[in-house]
């Protein structure tokens, strides 16, 4: 695997967090010439990319649609690189979603733009124009290989421009888009049905339009796609290749100190008093754990007090997961419906759910049987206080999975009877295995500001501290697989160019003896 910076003499690094985050830039570092260390809390890796077993089910707390499953595409070469699509068959979904709608109505969000465009323009010719817009940018986006692999975090200005050059085509209409949410986008629509589908299918309040176009680009272009065996495995190939790069990785190990001398950072200390010393100290965990506790909120200025106290997090969810005898495999893989009466559900009033099944992954359940998950966005708090009592928090559980599989046998009649096995996951639940700051899993809420935040990159350093970088979906706002993974790899690249640098600078000052490698 060709080094993506200038190999050095070799530094050491430590990692913490054996999530996507900092397995890829475990992965890279040793690539380039590094000699690093994982320590990681949980017993295996991949962090909020995981999956779990009950009796003979598997159900996916992560993966929904991966970007860069193309072979031959900018993001796919990431994940060769990181070996975590080497050998794995990936399904290619013909469409993103369904929305059902009370008229009878249903909004199928199809991965073909062409495909979309008419089914948009038979639910409703008079908003044509509109939806040709839309489908004209999807088309238009998809032809671009972006985001390029190592613009994302990384320092090549050619990278920058040459992506800049390619979205030239589309650049007025991206333009007068930049500014607009996505359900202001869809609040034009004029046929009520389809605006109200269209506003459900990415259903955030602050998401910007251009970041909800994003899945269906990546379907268009043939760029999105499910690896089977899902979301812990897929984590499980990116951990074999960073042992095989000669990465060392520690697990049911908690850091609960980084150590700093004169200002650097120079190492970390873990719950049973262990230390391990490196050159540099990378976190890839919990933003607000690594600042305000394994560093004591020592290294803050103005702009990161804002931020963990004002910033708006993605909303905690609960996943009411199902193994069901029977085979859901004709019906659509995601789909939102309306209940016939509202129910409440987590002290929240539903008036839909959303299903997905993993009927298309053979993996996940026996032949002729089905794994279901159902998300619900919920509040923190409301969970923290019944988990003070395990009985409460037990009882809360079991009635948010009745009242699920009940809303559920209604649109799917004789589920309940088929029901094999319940499992509920809470906000806290992703606090106890993460770590993540009140069980928000996607870390930092879309915004209007997400997309420049991306694009410009979220500091990685801390004010007044040396050797000690931050990666992983709190520094980039939006999370998303991809998206760490290319900031790690933009990371290592950073530090190759900054170390060769300093070698350089150091070779200057005092010219050495004898003739060394070449390191270009």
């Amino acid at each position: 695997m060709t080094p993506i910076g200038t190999p050095v003499a070799k530094k050491s690094i430590v990692i913490i967090g054996a999530g996507i985050a900092g397995l890829a830039t475990g992965c890279y570092a040793q690539m380039n010439g590094y000699t690093t260390r994982i320590v990681e809390m949980a017993a295996r890796p991949g962090g909020v990319c995981t999956s779990w077993k009950r009796q003979e089910y598997i159900f996916d707390g992560c993966m929904a649609l991966l970007a860069g499953v193309r072979p031959g595409s900018p993001l796919n070469r990431v994940w060769q690189e990181l070996g975590a699509l080497v050998g794995r068959d990936v399904v290619m979904h013909d469409e993103l979603a369904r929305i059902e709608g009370r008229d009878g109505r249903t909004l199928i969000a199809y991965a073909d733009a062409d495909r979309l465009e008419e089914h948009l323009r038979e639910l409703a010719p008079a908003d044509a124009a509109l939806s040709h817009r839309l489908c004209e940018v999807i088309r238009r986006c998809a032809a671009l290989d972006l985001p390029r692999a190592n613009t994302l975090g990384g320092t090549d200005t050619r990278a920058w421009l040459r992506t800049g050059a390619g979205l030239l085509p589309v650049l007025p209409t991206l333009v007068g888009w930049s500014r607009l949410r996505w359900q202001e986008f869809a609040a034009r629509y004029r046929d009520r049905f389809l605006r109200d589908a269209m506003r459900a299918l990415f259903d955030l309040p602050d998401m910007p339009l251009l970041a909800a176009v994003v899945p269906l680009v990546l379907l268009h272009a043939g760029d999105g796609g499910h690896p089977i065996g899902g979301s812990l495995a897929f984590a499980q190939a990116i951990e074999q290749r960073y042992r095989e790069l000669g990465g060392q990785i520690d697990y049911a190990a908690r850091v609960t100190k980084i150590l700093v001398e004169g200002q650097r950072a120079v190492g970390v200390r873990l719950a049973d008093g262990r230390e391990y010393r490196a050159n540099y100290v990378i976190s890839a965990a919990d933003g607000r754990t690594t600042i305000f506790e394994l560093l004591e909120g020592r290294y803050l200025d103005q702009r990161i007090r804002r931020q963990y106290a004002r910033g708006a997090l993605a909303a905690p969810l609960v996943q009411v997961s199902l193994g069901l005898a029977r085979d859901l495999a004709g019906e659509p893989r995601w789909l939102q419906f309306p209940l016939r009466t509202p129910v409440s559900i987590t002290g929240e009033v539903r008036e839909s759910l959303t299903v997905h099944h993993c009927g298309y992954d053979p993996t996940m359940a026996p032949t002729g049987k089905t794994a279901v998950a159902v998300w619900l966005e919920t509040n923190h708090e409301w969970w923290a206080e019944r988990g003070q009592d395990a009985e409460r928090y037990g009882a809360e559980k079991q009635r948010s999975a009745d009242a699920v599989v009940q809303a559920l046998d209604e649109r799917f009649p004789g589920l309940a009877q088929v029901v094999e096995v319940v499992d509920v996951a809470t906000p806290l639940t992703w606090v106890r295995h993460t770590g993540n700051w009140r069980g928000a899993a996607e870390g930092w809420a879309h915004g209007r500001r997400m997309t420049l935040s991306v694009i410009r990159g979220a500091r990685r350093t801390l004010p007044g501290l040396g050797n000690f970088f931050m990666v992983g979906q709190w520094v980039w706002p939006g999370g998303g697989l991809n998206t760490v993974a290319m900031a790690g790899r933009g990371l290592v690249q950073m530090l190759c160019k900054q170390d060769h640098r300093r070698f350089v600078a150091r070779l200057a000052s005092h010219p050495p003896a004898r003739i060394l490698p070449d390191f270009g």
